[in-house]
């Protein structure tokens, strides 16, 4: 007789998450793996690096040979299959390449590129070399494009201000190849911190929801590709898959966590912490 599998659930869909690991847990592959499994999708994960951080600091990060980056990935595809991947931290020009190519050998369709090039406080976390790859290797493959203000500002030339200015930057950054552009105002100022702005090509929309008062707010940009990506696993179009992560990014800041001496992170599995 065959070998027995035993009692399981068919069907789940199932996505990968291409990031760096955070010892503290409050972004990178941890808050994917958080943030896919809130909404019943199975998460995967090609570790590229790994850091040692925490609320208040990374003091540490060790990169991945490309080639233990693209055998996780096949790992993965070949066995499980994904409905949805995300990309979170790269590192590197040729982690980039190489994750590139595999995204295409493998026809990764569902692609969320979240480009983790400057920080929120707009500190440069890659190269130019880095960030030239990834803009002609991984960009036009990519279903949505998260940059924040910074790397929008890097991505479109432009200098971003205002809300046309995100309005502009968005339609020339689409110009890169990604099929939809989501530029972030988390790091914007006044009535516009939290707006963000779409644009597919035909469709040009402001994105608003109620701004939460915290400082709690480590791993929001990770947590928002991952949850755009777990939509799009789940059968939602592009625009209806991020209208939701956003969403469920402003519910998790509300129960956000208030630990460590720092930048806490945001609550992903609110609900079995609600009071």
């Amino acid at each position: 007789m065959g070998e027995q599998k035993g009692v399981g659930i068919a069907g789940i869909p199932v996505a990968m998450t291409i990031a760096g690991s955070d010892s503290g847990g409050g972004a990178g592959i941890q808050a994917d793996l958080r943030t896919f499994a809130f909404h019943k999708v199975h998460g995967t994960s090609a570790l590229t690096c790994v850091t040692a951080q925490n609320t208040l600091s990374v003091t540490r990060v060790d990169a991945l040979p490309p080639e233990a980056v693209v055998a996780q990935m096949e790992a993965v595809v070949t066995d499980i299959g994904v409905q949805a991947t995300k990309t979170g931290m790269l590192l590197n020009q040729t982690i980039i390449t190489a994750v590139a190519a595999q995204v295409e050998a493998l026809k990764l369709t569902k692609l969320v590129v979240d480009p983790v090039m400057v920080s929120r406080t707009g500190a440069q976390l890659i190269d130019d070399a880095a960030i030239e790859t990834l803009k002609t290797a991984l960009i036009p493959q990519a279903t949505v494009l998260t940059p924040n203000r910074y790397e929008a500002q890097i991505l479109s030339g432009l200098e971003i201000q205002t809300l046309a200015a995100m309005q502009a930057a968005a339609q020339r950054i689409h110009q890169l190849g990604a099929k939809a552009v989501l530029v972030k105002g988390g790091g914007m100022k006044g009535e516009l911190r939290g707006v963000d702005v779409w644009f597919d090509g035909q469709q040009l929309e402001t994105l608003t929801v109620e701004p939460v008062n915290t400082t709690n707010t480590h791993g929001t940009g990770c947590t928002l590709s991952a949850a755009i990506a777990a939509h799009l696993a789940l059968g939602y179009d592009p625009l209806p898959a991020t209208q939701w992560a956003k969403a469920y990014v402003t519910n998790a800041l509300h129960y956000a966590l208030a630990i460590g001496h720092g930048q806490g992170p945001v609550g992903h599995f609110f609900p079995l912490i609600q009071p």
